[in-house]
């Protein structure tokens, strides 16, 4: 099929426009990569029945979903520099937390 010549090309704003839509979807699934690799290890460590193994995979999905809508309204009512500020601290302390969290 042929396109007409005048059509309009994607501008630069554009383009990364859509690499900030596709990064978080590249990001979710490549978490979703690690878990499933890490299922063999989770499985021997919990000894979980395959229907708990399943909710397992499953829950990331909902608790993603979950959040997306939740932070979609917040983002729609507070400032961008203190959601910007809150999201650093969440993460921050989050990775602390679980930099010493200990598994037995």
């Amino acid at each position: 099929m042929n396109s007409p010549r005048g059509a309009p090309k994607a501008s630069q704003r554009e383009w990364i426009g859509l690499a900030v839509i596709a990064l978080p979807c590249m990001v979710y699934a490549m978490d979703l990569t690690v878990l499933n690799l890490a299922l063999p290890t989770i499985s021997a460590a919990l000894k979980p029945s395959s229907s708990q193994l399943l909710w397992i995979v499953d829950i990331y999905g909902f608790l993603v979903a979950g959040f997306l809508i939740t932070m979609g309204t917040l983002g729609d009512r507070i400032d961008r520099s203190a959601r910007w500020w809150a999201a650093c601290c969440c993460s921050s302390s989050g990775g602390a937390r679980s930099s010493w969290w200990r598994c037995r």
